[in-house]
């Protein structure tokens, strides 16, 4: 090999070497604005469960009874009942609608109500008496029946001040009515068995008031007084010896 051969041929090495090591400087830089970029994103892959938060306020409901008065005005001052189609008659100031309003709003509306007879009316509202909340528990649970809604209380809860689940129940489509309009109800089926089984409520629900939980019967407790004692027992216990 000549002189002039590899000199050439030296000169390819460098060039060749000086473009892969700018080519690998390109990559590195890539890598790190890529790992840049990743580390801004948020972490969305958080498994923690979130609690839902839910108001706990009371809301007006017909036949409730509550107290307006006036600081600066007793002549005012007034005990209403909620009629039954959830609207309030007030002296002087006309009839409002209430049903569904928590004593804050309530509040509110009965100084707008009022601020075209009295100037910044000073007003406190009351509850006298109500109608104590409730759900009604039925079907296959130990002690069916109307039970007072004291606190924040879900479907699994609810089974369970009920007395709990018979053996007739069928765990995997507990339904749960709920009325949404004068004329709509609402029913959803929970399997409270695979929430159980799988130590996660997060999919239990929060009762409502007049909220109606039932739990049907399972198909065993169905057949079971067709099927004659011995038969029964080689079912339920196939290897009894």
């Amino acid at each position: 090999m000549t002189r002039s051969n590899i000199a050439a041929l030296l000169t390819a090495i460098v060039v060749t070497c000086s473009f892969a090591s700018a080519q690998v400087g390109q990559v590195a830089q890539t890598d790190s604005s890529v790992q840049a970029t990743r580390a801004d994103l948020p972490q969305t892959g958080s498994t923690d469960p979130q609690l839902r938060q839910r108001d706990q306020r009371y809301r007006l409901r017909k036949s409730d009874v509550i107290d307006v008065k006036f600081t600066f005005s007793p002549e005012f001052n007034q005990t209403i009942t909620v009629q039954p189609d959830g609207y309030i008659t007030l002296d002087g100031a006309g009839a409002i609608q209430v049903e569904n309003k928590t004593l804050a709003e309530l509040t509110e509306s009965i100084q707008r109500a009022y601020s075209g007879i009295l100037h910044e009316p000073v007003i406190t509202v009351s509850l006298k008496d109500f109608d104590k909340p409730f759900f009604l528990a039925a079907g296959q649970v130990g002690k069916p029946g109307k039970y007072e809604l004291r606190s924040d209380t879900t479907l699994t809860e609810a089974v369970a001040i009920a007395g709990g689940f018979t053996d007739a129940s069928k765990h995997s489509q507990v339904v749960l009515f709920r009325r949404v309009s004068g004329d709509l109800v609402e029913a959803k089926v929970f399997n409270v068995k695979q929430m159980l089984g799988s130590r996660n409520l997060q999919e239990d629900p929060h009762l409502m008031p007049g909220d109606v939980l039932y739990v049907p019967q399972n198909t065993i407790s169905k057949v079971r007084p067709y099927l004659p004692t011995s038969s029964m027992g080689l079912f339920l216990n196939p290897n009894p010896f």
